[in-house]
């Protein structure tokens, strides 16, 4: 970094996106914002800590990373999550397979998945399947394939057992691929 003043532009140009990615995984405007600006804060505090081994906006990403995790464990310590009745889910698994457990429509071919993740609009798309989800379904799914924890790990904070959190973690991906093939995929043939 040549000046603090540069460093602070540079994060201000970078809230906007950490902004969405919290979002995205507490549902919560306040404590997206205080997940952001203690991650700011931190990096702010200590700009030498930067080495430059990584992008600017990959240490950043990182850093808040550990915020949401520390604040999704405080949540744990302070309240119960919220629950929420699962018969609609197996409806929707239900509608997807015949009665020999064959399913009744292959995907659609998603083209070539590596010029698809680098688009833009790919990820506003997926951003907004994850906000459809059920609450308790995107928080498992966010912090399993995102923030990239254990399974033991998500079970101890969310108190599931593990084949429950595979169950959810189904439930995601299927709803998931659903979205994406009607509202990204399907609009490409």
């Amino acid at each position: 970094m040549t000046s603090i003043t540069d460093l602070h532009q540079q994060l201000e140009n970078l809230r906007p996106g950490l902004y969405r990615f919290a979002q995205l995984q507490l549902r919560n405007e306040c404590a997206a914002e205080d997940a952001v600006q203690e991650t700011l804060l931190a990096v702010l505090e200590k700009p030498d800590s930067f080495a430059g081994n990584s992008s600017l906006r990959t240490y950043v990403t990182g850093i808040l990373k550990f915020k949401i995790i520390d604040h999704l464990r405080s949540l744990k310590r302070e309240k119960p999550l919220e629950t929420r009745d699962d018969e609609s889910e197996d409806d929707l698994i239900d509608s997807l397979f015949n009665a020999n457990g064959h399913a009744l429509s292959t995907p659609s071919s998603w083209g070539a998945p590596e010029a698809t993740l680098q688009q833009k609009d790919f990820f506003r798309v997926l951003e907004l399947c994850l906000e459809n989800l059920p609450a308790k379904t995107a928080r498992v799914f966010m912090m399993r394939e995102w923030l990239e924890l254990e399974t033991e790990e998500i079970c101890k904070e969310l108190d599931l057992s593990t084949s429950n959190l595979w169950v959810v973690l189904y439930r995601a991906r299927l709803r998931l691929r659903e979205c994406l093939d009607l509202n990204w995929f399907g609009l490409k043939t």
